[in-house]
């Protein structure tokens, strides 16, 4: 069929063609939305899943629901390597400015935006006569008006976002709105960062402040949220985003096609969901590669065994492979061995169960390499900075990526 008018679209946080198996998530920010707006108390909101499950897709749809109710909006991405003080700076610099044109009060928006640009300039190290040590250390936040003095400049991150975020909210209340702050990867962020924006959410929620943080990242967010602060348990609203069940992977597939009049045969359907687990990532990889061999409408099983090599091959190079080469020898003989213990054998010895998403023993690991568990920690430790496995619960780790132990155990060792 026509390439020109493939409706699929596998690409890091794309929107698919039809955003199918969400809607609850999206009823439930439209009610978050909904409260805020009548002064009643809500919760942050924190996504969490594996990677190819449609996290930052959802999230810039939230986002586009903000954007919609007339909220300032802002989002950045986290990484282990930066403090949040420049990203949240430019994020709420971005939500303000949505505001400012519905605001009665010049003054009021110059004000926060002093407090903002002195928020924002601690985060410059300093040297001799406290001049940025580096040129590449001199940086401005692109705000106009002189910066603010005994207000989030302290120093303290914990302080300053507490009194930043503060202020922002108070910035939204003016003009009868709020501020969304979306953070994505949010597993990245540092332990201290995480800790100010567990002490800024917590303030807020209790004095009814309208701005909220949306954030996204691997499943175990929680778990480095709690390491921060014991109350956040409490403190967020936690929504696991899942692969699709087979009604809406069924929806995602169809819905396009149905726009440009092609149809799938039910067995087509059947293998494409065998095929993907029901992951949006790979429903759109499969769906794209059937697309591209099916000669005609209906699209045929056998079309889909034929173009799956196809899909696999460009899922090993830039989902799974990319991933797999920033691993050391050390890290990937620990990952091939979480692969191959998440083989179930039966009593005869065949394989009757592949477990490849499931979470591995650490001691498991550690057997099967004949090695003490604690001289695996470096390995271990490394693969979770990275972001290739992750530790839901104490003693078990698991691929944060689907099927990605069956992916190892292609590779040569």
């Amino acid at each position: 069929m026509d390439p020109v008018r493939n409706p699929y679209a596998p690409g890091a946080g794309q929107r698919p063609p039809e955003l199918a198996g969400r809607g609850r998530e999206l009823d439930v920010f439209d009610i978050v939305l909904e409260r805020i707006a009548r002064g009643r108390p809500e919760r942050s909101l924190m996504l969490t899943g594996l990677r190819g499950v449609g996290k930052t897709v959802l999230l810039n749809t939230l986002r586009s629901q903000a954007i919609n109710r007339l909220w300032g909006s802002g989002k950045i991405e986290a990484r282990p390597d930066q403090s949040l003080r420049r990203p949240v700076a430019a994020a709420l610099h971005m939500a303000v400015r949505e505001l400012a044109p519905r605001h009665r009060a010049p003054d009021r928006i110059d004000a926060f935006l002093g407090v903002l640009k002195a928020f924002a300039q601690r985060s410059a190290p300093t040297g001799r006569a406290g001049a940025p040590s580096k040129l590449r250390d001199r940086w401005q936040p692109g705000i106009d008006v002189p910066a603010a003095s005994g207000r989030a400049d302290s120093g303290d991150i914990e302080i300053d976002l507490v009194e930043l975020f503060s202020d922002a909210a108070a910035v939204a209340s003016d003009v009868g709105t709020g501020i969304a702050i979306f953070i994505d990867e949010m597993q990245d962020v540092g332990p201290e960062d995480v800790s100010a924006l567990c002490a800024a959410c917590h303030e807020l929620s209790q004095i009814g402040a309208p701005l909220i943080v949306v954030g996204a990242g691997l499943p175990h967010l929680p778990a480095v949220l709690s390491a921060a602060k014991s109350y956040s348990e409490r403190l967020f609203r936690y929504q696991r985003i899942d692969r699709l069940d087979r009604i809406a992977a069924d929806q995602a597939l169809c819905a396009p096609a149905e726009r440009e009049e092609v149809e799938y045969e039910q067995k087509a359907l059947d293998l494409l969901y065998e095929k993907s687990g029901g992951y949006p990532y790979f429903v759109q990889a499969y769906g794209k590669a059937t697309w591209d061999h099916a000669p005609r409408s209906p699209i045929t099983a056998a079309d889909v065994r034929v173009a799956a090599p196809e899909a696999e091959a460009e899922l090993a190079v830039g989902f799974f492979g990319s991933r797999f080469e920033r691993a050391t020898p050390a890290e990937r003989e620990y990952m091939r061995v979480m692969a191959t213990l998440s083989l179930v054998e039966g009593e005869s010895g065949g394989v009757v169960r592949d477990d490849m998403d499931a979470a591995v023993p650490t001691a498991e690991i550690a057997r099967a390499l004949g090695r003490k568990p604690a001289s695996l920690s470096p390995a271990r430790d490394a693969l979770i900075k990275k972001g290739l496995i992750y530790s839901g619960e104490r003693g078990t780790v698991a691929f944060t990526v689907p099927h990605f132990g069956r992916y190892l155990r292609t590779q040569p060792t």
